[in-house]
């Protein structure tokens, strides 16, 4: 398994030259064709008396062009020399932007965005909800802090719980796992279930040595905040990259993503690849 190609999700008006940094790197790691993607959602005005004035729609729609064009031009630049190929894709749409860029990741392996602890969820017109793509994009999303301009694969966390989505994603970050100095398998269990967690994690470990990636367990035992008790692993392990599945319950306008899923997505200090 390889990541042949890699989307790389863009905000308008905003610099992302650490998100273009760490999507150059993988195309050179995987020798990638990369697509670059911006949307924006539209204003909706309405028009005559005691509405928003034609020439004001018209003004809007020019400024989101002109940030398309800028965005596609800082996206090319960054890009020209790493990517085996490139690719540009934008609109606007009058719908979640959530909705567009998950229906175009169809043509990816790999779905790249940053998170902004500053952006407000609440904007929905040219910052998307990472939680709603999540859950929508059928395809494995690596979060990138703003902070953020290198992908750190010396250790990688990946997060186990038995379930569906910890096992999508393990098999989604084979590629970079293959290429990471050192993976830990944490899994965070009741004291009466360590010894079935431990197994567990021991069946993960010798899988993951059959596709080459040398893994160690880790199984703690619950202390009752499993957030801040990984949180705490993945501070000590000093990890560069954290591994986790989705975990989501129903159409929530904030972030629906489980809590420790949610906690990743905000940290500033490790990207994340998480899966649905």
């Amino acid at each position: 398994m390889t990541y042949a190609t890699v989307m790389v999700h863009l905000e308008l008006g905003d610099s992302n030259t650490g998100l273009l940094r760490i999507a150059g790197d993988l195309a050179e790691r995987f020798k990638a064709k990369v697509i670059g993607i911006a949307t924006c959602q539209l204003l909706q005005f309405g028009l005559g008396d005691g509405y928003v004035g034609a020439e004001v729609v018209q003004q809007n729609l020019e400024e989101i062009e002109k940030e398309i064009r800028g965005a596609e031009l800082e996206f090319r630049s960054a890009l020209q020399t790493c990517a085996a190929e490139l690719e540009w894709r934008s609109a606007m749409t009058l719908t979640a932007l959530y909705d567009y860029l998950a229906e175009e990741a169809r043509a990816a392996d790999l779905f790249l965005t940053k998170v902004d602890r500053t952006a407000s969820l609440f904007d929905g017109s040219r910052h998307v909800n990472i939680g709603d793509l999540v859950m929508k994009v059928g395809r494995p999303v690596l979060i990138v802090p703003t902070a953020r301009d290198e992908l750190d694969l010396g250790h990688v966390v990946l997060g186990w719980k038995e379930a569906r989505e910890a096992r999508r994603a393990a098999a989604d970050a084979l590629p970079l796992l293959k290429r990471s100095g050192h993976v830990t398998v944490v899994e965070i269990a009741p004291r009466d279930q360590m010894a079935a967690a431990e197994r567990r994690l021991r069946d993960v470990v010798a899988w993951l040595g059959r596709h080459g990636v040398a893994a160690e367990p880790l199984v703690s035992p619950s202390s009752g905040d499993d957030v801040e008790q990984f949180d705490t692993i993945v501070r000590t392990e000093d990890a560069g990259l954290v591994v986790a599945g989705a975990y989501g319950h129903g159409r929530l306008r904030e972030w629906v993503l489980g809590g420790v899923t949610r906690d990743l997505l905000l940290r500033a200090d490790h990207c994340a690849l998480v899966s649905h």
